[in-house]
């Protein structure tokens, strides 16, 4: 960090460079939250898709067995099987996708915890 003379001096004084680590560590910290809320949430999200699933698959059967082969039990089937699916929407985006970005933010702030700060003065 360039400073004026002065600053330089009260910046030392005050430790500013310790301070840095916290701040960053601290971040770092948040989004390791942030990461195990969103892992947690998406483990419910999955179970609760899973059940979706199950039950829709079974009412598909079920409407094909009981409904006969005509086109309205297709359609009641199908339709059945897409909505099963469309309920595991959103775990597998969190668990594929989601979670990248506060990944990469979190390691950015640990990189950032741990990198070396000298003040310099200008």
């Amino acid at each position: 960090m360039h400073l004026p003379e002065e600053e330089a001096r009260k910046a030392q004084a005050r430790g500013l460079s310790a301070a840095l680590d916290n701040y960053f560590a601290e971040r770092a910290l948040m989004q390791q939250r942030d990461l195990n809320e969103l892992f947690r949430v998406g483990r419910r999200d999955l179970l609760i898709g899973i059940l979706v699933l199950i039950v829709c698959l079974v009412g598909s059967h079920m409407a094909r067995t009981h409904l006969g082969p005509g086109p309205l039990a297709s359609a009641i089937a199908e339709s059945l099987i897409l909505v099963g699916w469309v309920a595991n929407w959103k775990p597998i985006e969190t668990f594929l996708y989601d979670w990248w970005p506060l990944k990469r933010k979190r390691d950015l702030y640990r990189r950032l915890a741990h990198a070396p700060v000298d003040i310099k003065r200008s």
